[in-house]
């Protein structure tokens, strides 16, 4: 066992702690790379060459993401090493728009991308500056992001991955997405009855590949699916709609006497290695051709977790503090995979042919996907002595969109009739198999509606990472089943070096419209979530107080890249307040006058409003306010991001950075008052800019407390003490 390099040491091997010997028959069987230069993939999977080079890439990943996590004392080696065979037969195969699902593959996955050099535009030249730049800021953080060169996909919260796949797969229907999951996050909700309903509406798009890496453990203990057996866990998968599951199970090559039902391959013999390492090879060939060809198939690889690492089960899954490269159960892991320096070449050269090149190159998320054009949208403009619905003012455009663009996808767990936006249904269908005109269903419908909002915000989430156009459209009250992806991909497009369509969302029947259904559809409490990551720098909470608003919010926000719109209205007859002008100018600005008193003695009132219902009061209170002597202001907070000062927003550290704010003099003159009033029909955070801003020597707010049962909105209102008898009560006290 060598620590020195060798003089024939590749230059990007600088900083590797320990070589070993070459294998058995290296000189024939590595003489070579089996990728040709002018090739994409291996040509034969029983070819002894192609398994023994596809051994050396397995070990190649799990020694290089042991050093990797070592030099940190840090990071997740165990889950990855476990699934080492089969991503190395992915690659071998050509198929490398890989996405997983488990953060905690972290290490492996910047390992992969080492190894085909596309971390080199990164400045990562050699295993030395992956040390110095693993879980550093500017570097590879401890769990996947989409900016890292070559990555699809973030990865951190378990159960995601699978959407980004299936969303690949629909818009590169000749391509293989494959994406890892492990048995630990399995149990997560979802994951596949989200593609089990993925595949029943759109049937053909079967070319993702769960990859399933059962290694009997969690990240702190055995794994809840640890017990089934083979059969149990082959027949799970059918029962949620695999026609083919490849089930390749190392215990099976087992010839070192290892006990239970997990075994680590690596210490095989090497002739029974090599044979696992073709039975995977040809089984996830098996599996990706089948995947490719029309039919929903899982591959599943089993074996113990941390194989081949420093240590196995759920003790290798993180690094500690102590764990470094110094100490003697880390040193004896990586000895026992160290290879021959000649190896890391030929692990290179296949690699960075595999799939037709590195994959900051290749991979479908390195390119802008081109989108259809939409043109000027055909808004329809109320005028102000009409009611509107605001929801169905959007129908009509999002209608259009997907009109426009073929590719074009909205998704709503609970009914678009239900949010008053069954024009959306007319125009663009309901995905499903069983055509029925009175139900609006159509086989190639552009509504998706899997009764999940995690499935919805997921696909949604995931088309307009890989550059599609989408909408998620739900209640607000239930829209926190599945804000957590959009949440992880508004991030990851705050990183991104390409510009991808805006996550959009519009979620109606606000809790102000839910009084008969209860608590239970009583839940704007996630507005003070999207509030809070207004200071992320790239998502904006719209609110529009009318018909006229919502269209001109909808239009811009579908026009934005890189960014997270959230557009919360209501789905009954409103006034309208604003002209389409007058709307535009507020959705730039971010706040407009809707109503101002021409005189009062008494002093200025301002209310400060967001959201479309609660002007009711509002309005209400503005009379007696006025007949009593008082100048009523009331401004409509339509776009509150834009309302911060520039110093409380990270615009500036994001993708398609947007840096307009209100400034002071036209913010006081907005807000200046001697009694400034906040008001929400949710919760008051997207108010926070302004009550940070005014320089109102007296101010309060009336927000939302919690829900209650009651039979109309007034009464849901007043409740919550969101009056006009309240307000006009309060301004009185304030001005004493």
């Amino acid at each position: 066992m060598s620590s020195t390099k060798a003089s024939s040491t590749p230059s990007f091997c600088e900083g590797i702690r320990y070589y070993g010997d070459a294998w058995p028959a290296f000189d024939t069987k590595a003489a070579t790379a089996v990728i040709d230069e002018n090739k994409a993939a291996i040509s034969d999977c029983s070819d002894e060459n192609a398994v023994f080079q596809t051994q050396l890439m397995a070990d190649a990943l799990r020694y290089l993401t042991l050093q990797v996590c070592g030099s940190k004392g840090s990071g997740h080696p165990g889950g990855f090493a476990s699934s080492a065979d089969a991503y190395a037969a992915l690659v071998m195969l050509g198929h490398t728009n890989i996405v997983t699902e488990v953060g905690h593959h972290a290490p492996g996955f910047y390992s992969a991308m080492f190894l085909d050099s596309s971390l080199e535009t990164m400045g990562i030249n050699n295993v030395e500056d992956m040390h110095t730049r693993f879980r550093e800021r500017d570097g590879l953080l401890g769990h996947l992001s989409g900016a890292i060169p070559g990555l699809l996909a973030p990865a951190g919260p378990l159960g995601q991955g699978q959407h980004f796949a299936m969303s690949g797969a629909l818009l590169h229907p000749e391509k293989l997405f494959p994406f890892t999951m492990g048995d630990g996050g399995m149990g997560e909700p979802y994951i596949l009855s989200a593609m089990m309903h993925f595949n029943t509406s759109f049937p053909k798009a079967t070319n993702f590949l769960p990859t399933l890496v059962w290694n009997g453990y969690s990240q702190e203990h055995h794994s809840m699916v640890s017990r089934m057996t083979n059969e149990e866990m082959t027949n799970y998968w059918k029962g949620h709609g695999f026609k083919e599951v490849v089930l390749i199970d190392a215990k099976e090559f087992d010839d070192s006497n290892q006990e239970g039902a997990y075994i680590d391959s690596t210490f095989f013999s090497f002739e029974n290695r090599l044979k696992f390492t073709q039975a995977v090879l040809e089984g996830m060939d098996k599996a990706a051709q089948s995947a490719l060809n029309g039919t929903l198939t899982v591959f599943i690889i089993k074996q113990m977790k941390g194989a081949g690492v420093h240590a196995v089960g759920s003790k290798s899954h993180n690094l500690y503090p102590a764990d470094t490269l110094d100490q003697p159960h880390i040193i004896a892991g990586l000895q026992r995979r160290a290879l021959n320096p000649q190896a890391w070449q030929i692990v290179r050269d296949n690699f960075s042919r595999a799939g037709g090149g590195p994959a900051v190159k290749t991979s479908v998320t390195e390119h802008v996907l081109d989108l259809a054009p939409l043109g000027k949208l055909p808004i329809n403009e109320f005028s102000k002595d009409e009611k509107a619905v605001p929801s169905t003012a959007m129908g009509a455009l999002v209608a259009a969109v997907g009109e426009a663009d073929e590719r074009f996808i909205v998704t709503n767990a609970d009914g678009n009739e239900a949010s008053a936006m069954k024009n959306i249904n007319d125009a663009l269908k309901i995905r499903h198999p069983t055509v029925d005109p009175m139900y609006n269903q159509e086989p190639e419908g552009q509504v998706y509606e899997p009764l999940n909002e995690d499935a919805c915000a997921g696909l949604t989430a995931g088309l307009s990472l890989f550059g599609s156009r989408s909408l998620w459209l739900s209640y607000e009250s239930f829209a926190i089943n599945g804000w957590p992806i959009v949440q992880t991909v508004t991030q990851a497009m705050a990183e991104l070096r390409r510009k991808t369509p805006s996550v959009v969302c519009m979620f109606t029947a606000g809790a102000l419209e839910q009084g008969r259904n209860g608590w239970t559809h009583q839940r704007p409490e996630i507005e003070n979530y999207f509030a809070g990551m207004m200071r992320n720098g790239n998502v904006f909470p719209l609110f529009p107080c009318d018909a006229n608003t919502i269209q001109v919010a909808y239009e811009w926000a579908t026009n934005t890249f890189n960014k997270g719109m959230v557009i919360i209205a209501s789905k009954s007859p409103l006034p309208v307040y604003m002209s389409v002008k007058e709307a535009e100018h507020a959705i730039e600005e971010g706040a407009a006058v809707i109503y101002e008193s021409q005189s009062g003695d008494k002093g200025t009132v301002v209310f400060a409003v967001t959201g479309d219902m609660v002007f009711l009061p509002v309005f209400e209170a503005k009379e007696t306010l006025e007949a009593e002597g008082y100048k009523v202001r009331i401004v409509a907070v339509v776009n509150p991001r834009r309302l911060y000062r520039p110093t409380d927003v990270a615009w500036d550290t994001v993708s398609e950075p947007d840096g307009q704010f209100m400034d002071d003099d036209t913010f006081n003159n907005l807000f200046d008052a001697d009694v400034l009033i906040a008001v929400s029909g949710g919760p008051s955070a997207p108010l926070e800019p302004v009550l940070l801003r005014t320089r109102a020597p007296k101010r309060d707010t009336f927000a939302w407390k919690r829900g209650e049962t009651t039979a109309t909105p007034t009464e849901l209102m007043g409740f919550n003490g969101i009056s006009a008898d309240a307000m006009i009560e309060r301004v009185r006290t304030l001005t004493k």
